[in-house]
């Protein structure tokens, strides 16, 4: 019997709003996941205790007949590796300096591979998307949700830099005048293209004394997802929205494509999901600001350096990328460092002391 058809990875994508994990077999993909809101104002304590109740069950669950490789966790940054820390992430209000992978450690019976959200996510898409699409062994991801992060996967590895903390794309800056971002500077990329700040750019023209138009339903709650269906249906207002974040988007990734020159850059997250409305805005500022790009992409002179030129596009994964990114890590990036595992599934931290 092939081996893989008896490896069990899990996998828990860690988000501001909701939390996911999953068993997964290689040769079967997903083979059960469960989701649940993040409970913020609970604590961090009180999500592990939840991540850690949910591994458990799958574990006993989908354990029986398959030995478990590792557990893969796709977290917020910023992130501190190997320490498995997290320092002050914008969209984790109380995390700060929080040990996540002594604590999931100590409680879980495998070892465990800790990564920041965005480059799971870009591993996903590398491995199993866009990347194994057009068999390029490089490749930036955007991921596009409550936040803006980043991942970059160098030669088949994901990049980390120094103290793991690389690709912090989220905070390159489009404006240095531009609104507030969680992270104290100004002007941010996650400032502009995020579901957040999408929706909050919506707010400040409308409490300006703009009206929103008919498409707009006053009794719905003024979202990226309900601006985009407002949008498409004509609102001025709600497109010129989107026409700012995909220009911030256009600006970043001329950044990021005049100093990596990667064969392949992708954009993924819940607010990905309106290309139609970002990618018109989002390509003017690439052939503005980047001669890379206009060297590298279809047509441009430099074509042969790169087969297929420079690739600017939707991720391929969709909603899943960082799901599936969390329960391939185990597979292709070893243990983080940090204590052993506890030898027993312990749902809570009461149980994890006793």
């Amino acid at each position: 019997m092939d081996p893989d058809h008896e490896t069990l990875t899990i996998g828990i994508d860690l988000g501001a709003t909701s939390v996911r994990v999953a068993a997964y077999s290689p040769p079967a993909g997903l083979l059960e996941t469960s989701a649940f809101l993040t409970r913020i104002s609970a604590g961090p304590l009180a999500i592990v205790d939840d991540i850690c109740r949910n591994v458990c069950r799958l574990l006993e669950i989908h354990g029986r007949t398959r030995p478990c490789a590792g557990i893969g966790v796709g977290s917020p940054g910023p992130l501190e590796l190997p320490a498995g820390r997290l320092h002050a992430p914008p969209n984790l209000p109380g995390w700060n300096n929080f040990p996540l992978l002594d604590e999931l450690q100590s409680r879980l019976p495998h070892p465990i591979s800790l990564d920041g959200d965005a480059r799971v996510a870009a591993l996903a898409e590398y491995a199993l998307g866009s990347g194994k699409e057009f068999a390029v062994d490089s490749l930036c991801m955007l991921t596009l949700g409550t936040g803006v992060g980043s991942g970059i996967i160098l030669n088949g590895r994901i990049w980390h830099g120094a103290s793991g903390m690389a690709a912090e794309s989220g905070h390159l800056t489009i404006d240095p005048e531009g609104p507030p971002c969680g992270c104290g500077n100004a002007g941010c990329l996650e400032a502009y293209a995020s579901g957040t700040a999408i929706a909050k750019a919506a707010e400040r023209l409308f409490a300006g004394g703009l009206s929103p138009s008919a498409h707009l339903d006053p009794a719905s709650p003024l979202t990226a997802a309900n601006l985009a269906l407002a949008a498409r249906a004509g609102d001025p207002h709600a497109r010129g929205v989107y026409a700012a974040a995909g220009r911030a988007l256009g600006i970043a990734l001329a950044d990021l494509i005049n100093m990596l020159n990667l064969p392949l850059y992708v954009v993924g997250g819940g607010v990905a999901q309106s290309w139609d409305l970002l990618s018109a805005p989002l390509f003017a500022e690439l052939h503005r600001r980047s001669y890379v790009y206009r060297l590298t992409t279809s047509g441009g002179a430099a074509l042969q350096a790169i087969p297929g030129g420079t690739r600017v596009m939707p991720a391929r994964l969709g909603p899943e990328a960082g799901l599936l990114g969390a329960c391939i890590l185990p597979l292709h990036v070893p243990p983080a460092v940090g204590p052993e595992p506890s030898g027993a599934c312990q749902a809570s931290r009461q149980s994890a002391l006793h």
